[in-house]
């Protein structure tokens, strides 16, 4: 069965909770936090402690922000919160962000990330049997647990770790070393068919496994509106959110498959001009809905279907502004 989740919520710590229980009423499965204003291990403990059913992923935590410690430490102490129901979401965020807002270092994202899952799983095995951890790699090396800061075994066993990304080479990490991969929102119904579904493939051979059991949540850029304003308004977010994504160097190979190399040239320069807004107009109709799912909302869960029907075991429903009960049809008709 497919879980249906959302997310997208912007709520802080004081709020969190009572917009995951809405969530809940609602009938959706999970929800997605995102790290943006505020820590999204303490948003998603919140969000558990105040639902009953409710599943909370990271959407996704950053990793290279944290070490393998911090993380396992932090992912652990949620799954308890949650009595379970935590996923954890990782990606590497981008270079400039861990460079000069982290401050953290940077080098070879993708050998990185499959080292730092390694690490963070090896040190849930210390905790489990209460060993000391021997994890020497050649980014991340964790030989040391003093009984004082092991937390001990978690009653409810140890979170699935998800990666999220966008090129070839960090699929087949995923596919290697993880539970799922979340594609990122900045990836055409045709890159993942052709690009990233091949490369998880691959890792998942690398590992010698196959893809049966290996999640897969789709990207999940939605145009939608109960009315013609609302959906305007939805198509012009959508439209600045490609625009914001373009000008990023890691996603362009995602543009160049289909021909729009012009639109990654145009980007990068109006970004560095601080004029990256007058981008989101000149995304035309064709672009705009080869990024994302456009439909009004009773033909939503058909579209969604149609695209992604035969690949995804998790989809993710963005929540509009008009509330919840738009919804209700919707997840009828994906279940």
């Amino acid at each position: 069965m497919v879980r249906i989740d959302t997310g997208d919520m912007m709520a802080g710590p004081r709020d969190i909770g009572a917009a995951a229980r809405r969530v809940e009423a609602a009938g959706f499965d999970g929800v997605w936090i995102a790290e943006a204003q505020h820590d999204p291990f303490v948003l998603a403990a919140l969000a558990a402690q105040a639902t009953t059913t409710l599943k909370v992923q990271t959407i996704v935590a950053i990793a290279f922000a944290r070490n393998p410690m911090s993380m396992a430490v932090a992912a652990n102490d949620t799954q308890l919160v949650s009595a379970g129901r935590f996923t954890l979401g990782l990606a590497c965020g981008v270079e400039s962000q861990i460079r000069h807002r982290y401050g953290m270092p940077w080098s070879r994202p993708a050998a990185r990330i499959r080292e730092y899952v390694l690490a963070v799983r090896a040190i849930w095995t210390a905790f489990r049997t209460g060993t000391q951890p021997d994890f020497r790699g050649d980014f991340f090396t964790h030989t040391e647990l003093p009984p004082f800061f092991d937390p001990g075994p978690n009653p409810y066993g140890y979170p699935d770790i998800n990666l999220s990304g966008v090129g070839r080479r960090m699929a087949e990490v995923a596919g290697e070393v993880a539970d799922g991969f979340l594609c990122h929102n900045f990836m055409t119904e045709r890159y993942l068919r052709e690009v990233t579904l091949p490369a998880l493939a691959r890792g998942r051979a690398r590992a010698g496994k196959t893809m049966a059991g290996f999640r897969i949540g789709p990207p999940s850029f939605l145009v939608t509106g109960a009315d013609e304003a609302s959906f305007q308004r939805s198509k012009d977010m959508v439209k600045q959110e490609i625009a914001f994504y373009a000008a990023t160097a890691s996603y362009r190979p995602v543009l160049e498959l289909h021909g729009w190399d012009s639109l990654a040239d145009e980007a990068v320069k109006l970004a560095a001009d601080g004029r990256l807004d007058l981008l989101g107009p000149s995304i035309d109709d064709e672009m705009l809905a080869a990024f994302a799912i456009v439909a009004e909302p009773d033909h939503v869960a058909d579209r969604i279907k149609a695209r992604f029907g035969d690949i995804a075991t998790q989809i993710i429903v963005p929540m509009p502004a008009e509330g919840h009960d738009t919804w209700s049809g919707v997840l009828a008709a994906l279940r």
